[in-house]
């Protein structure tokens, strides 16, 4: 059992921000969970957590957390190389090409993006490279 229930993020446009983790977090086996319409964008993968983007309840547009993201595990690095292409084709930026990142160990091969409403996101990969 996950030690997390969901994660929230927020947007600003959920059908914008739905094509977009669509495409991004599909690429790592998540999927989109059905809803009734006019419900906001979820996903899982394989149950908990569960991903949600909602409209701030507040009224107040959605925005980002400065110095907070998401780290989704991806089982290769050719995942993560999929993940960051499927992002920036998706309407995400660049916040970090994937590559290693041998400051945090030797095999932490990662790639950040951050979606249209400016939430960040990895996918980090720790197996070796094959011989």
């Amino acid at each position: 059992m996950s030690v997390i229930s969901h994660i929230t993020l927020g947007t600003n446009d959920p059908a914008r921000a739905g094509s977009f983790y669509d495409a991004a977090l599909g690429v790592l086996g998540f999927r989109r969970l059905p809803k009734p319409e006019g419900k906001p964008p979820a996903y899982e993968k394989g149950g908990m957590p569960t991903i949600y983007l909602y409209i701030p309840e507040d009224g107040r547009p959605a925005t980002w957390g400065n110095g907070t993201h998401i780290a989704f595990t991806a089982e290769t690095r050719d995942i993560v190389d999929q993940f960051h292409r499927n992002a920036l084709a998706s309407g995400g930026t660049c916040a970090g090409e994937p590559g290693l990142r041998p400051h945090y160990s030797e095999n932490y091969y990662a790639a950040y993006v951050r979606d249209p409403d400016g939430n960040k996101l990895q996918a980090v990969c720790y197996e070796e490279p094959k011989q």
